[in-house]
């Protein structure tokens, strides 16, 4: 019998494909209570506030939830590695944050156009056109590269929070981090991932709450993101494979769908 525990490794049992279906499928749980549910509870409150037994329930769901970016920002970097045209697959992420940007105003804010916050693909977007710049300056000298390389990370960072764009810089970062940490530990990617996630979210919430929270109830608001390294359980057993897979555009539309199906759930049951 083959031993599938040579050399110390664990079965690698998950395909990109696999990876990739979870993910869809934890963003739905996580917009679901973020949509529909959280605006139930504003709704039908007790006493003033959130009923306390659906709380719980609420903050399951957003738990479960918080793995699908980790996933997400994990696939990128694959797909970036892998793609035949990064021209390309950079221009598929801008269409459809175009196309995203109606049904993530709708479902998140109820108005068709809101500035307060820009959909996941432009996250994305500003991520993979870092690495695409990133490499391009590792044919430059030292001194050039690293000089670039910074104000590069700096420029997308500011673009990511200022355009307010779904996880704002913290996103971003967690991007680059996948991508400088391949290949590495999973101790070490797993420590790198955790560190970007908790204090890239701190900072973000202190820039932006400055002012109205005390900075230590930020961090402990901003721990609520680490649900999200649970996703490490799954990357752990990634086979490294594609393996098989829906149509490339199912996977890019069912984003902006599915927020339209939520808006149109919420408005038809009146909880928006």
């Amino acid at each position: 019998m083959k031993d599938l525990h040579r050399n110390g490794e664990r079965d690698k049992i998950l395909t990109g494909a696999v990876l990739k279906n979870i993910a869809y499928v934890s963003m739905f749980i996580d917009h679901f209570f973020a949509i529909i549910f959280l605006n139930y509870m504003s709704i039908h409150t007790v006493n003033g506030a959130w009923d306390p037994k659906l709380v719980p329930v609420y903050r399951a769901g957003r738990a479960v939830g918080r793995i699908a970016f980790i996933l997400f920002a994990f696939l990128i970097v694959e797909g970036f590695l892998r793609t035949r045209s990064r021209a390309r697959f950079l221009l598929r992420l801008f269409l459809f944050a175009l196309l995203s940007e109606i049904p993530f105003d709708l479902a998140f804010s109820g108005e068709l156009i809101d500035w307060e916050g820009q959909n996941i693909y432009w996250t994305l977007l500003i991520g993979v056109l870092v690495l695409t710049i990133w490499e391009y300056l590792s044919y430059c000298g030292r001194v050039l590269s690293a000089v670039g390389r910074f104000l590069t990370v700096a420029a997308a960072c500011a673009a990511a929070f200022y355009g307010a764009t779904d996880y704002r810089f913290m996103g971003v970062l967690l991007i680059l981090t996948f991508y400088l940490t391949r290949g590495r530990d999973e101790g070490v990617r797993f420590m790198a991932v955790g560190l970007v996630m908790l204090f890239g979210t701190w900072s973000s919430n202190i820039i932006r709450y400055t002012g109205s929270y005390t900075a230590d109830k930020l961090f402990w608001s901003s721990i609520r993101e680490m649900y999200g390294l649970f996703a490490f359980l799954l990357i752990g057993v990634y086979s490294g494979e594609r393996g098989k897979q829906l149509p490339k555009f199912f996977y890019y539309g069912f984003y902006p769908v599915h927020l339209l199906f939520l808006y149109g759930i919420a408005k038809l049951t009146g909880v928006m």
